[in-house]
């Protein structure tokens, strides 16, 4: 955290409701305050259903919140172009697609809603291939072609290339392997260095240890803990994690 420069992201006494249902909504998150700042390293832990995945939603206005307010270097979110908002903003989702499109095409296609020439874009695609060291003969493939990490893979380089002030990763590593995610943390480094700030859900806890900065810890929808790296005790989080797990299989058994 950077205290003394302006945060990126502020949130402030945020709520999610799910959708209506007969038997009336439920509380996704529950008055959720924290403050994102330039070359954070944010984790967010939770046990299952802790809201992790709706938190990261919020962020690039997936998803809107019941009450509270969400700020974008000072501006309410609601009052950017969502289009503009999401290009700052990127969020990779755990699953991925291609949407029809060839590897190359995936990779370029944030590049042309932005209005890059070919040559911009043929340079950032090379240098994105170069960090993730994604075969070039990966490039002519279909989704159906691409395994489910490779998928993850090329998604992450598609919104690394976008080079976006923000990037959201939900369970970024679930498929890759040992190699590829000590590849993938040394780039996120990188990128943070560079004035980007990551925010990554991640259930874990050995990657999150070697990436974090920061940790926002989820209980029931609720924000129990923010913490600095050196206020981070591993083995405390991991045996609350494994408690309230069992607590939960108890709670539906």
């Amino acid at each position: 955290m950077q205290a003394n420069s302006p945060s990126l992201l502020r949130l402030e006494q945020i709520s999610l409701k799910s959708p209506q249902q007969a038997s009336g909504s439920l509380d996704l998150l529950q008055d959720i305050s924290f403050e994102l700042f330039e070359s954070d390293c944010l984790g967010i832990v939770g046990a299952a259903g802790a809201g992790k995945t709706s938190l990261l939603r919020l962020l690039n206005r997936l998803s809107q919140p019941s009450s509270g307010q969400i700020f974008y270097q000072n501006r309410p979110v609601e009052q950017l172009p969502v289009i503009q908002l999401r290009r700052q903003i990127m969020l990779v989702p755990q699953e991925s697609r291609l949407l029809g499109m060839t590897v190359r095409q995936a990779l370029a296609y944030p590049l042309l809603l932005r209005g890059l020439d070919q040559a911009m874009i043929q340079q950032r695609m090379q240098q994105g291939l170069e960090q993730l060291q994604i075969p070039a003969d990966w490039l002519e493939r279909s989704e159906i072609q691409l395994s489910v990490g490779q998928r993850q893979l090329v998604a992450i380089a598609r919104a690394v290339m976008a080079q976006p002030k923000v990037l959201l990763l939900d369970e970024p590593t679930s498929a890759l392997d040992a190699g590829r995610t000590a590849l993938l943390l040394r780039l996120l480094k990188t990128l943070a260095a560079g004035s980007i700030a990551v925010v990554m859900v991640n259930h874990q806890l050995e990657v999150l240890q070697q990436f974090c900065g920061r940790l926002l810890l989820l209980q029931q929808g609720r924000l129990i803990q923010d913490l600095s790296a050196h206020q981070i005790d591993w083995s405390e989080i991991r045996q609350g994690l494994v408690a309230r797990d069992a607590a939960d299989l108890e709670e539906w058994g």
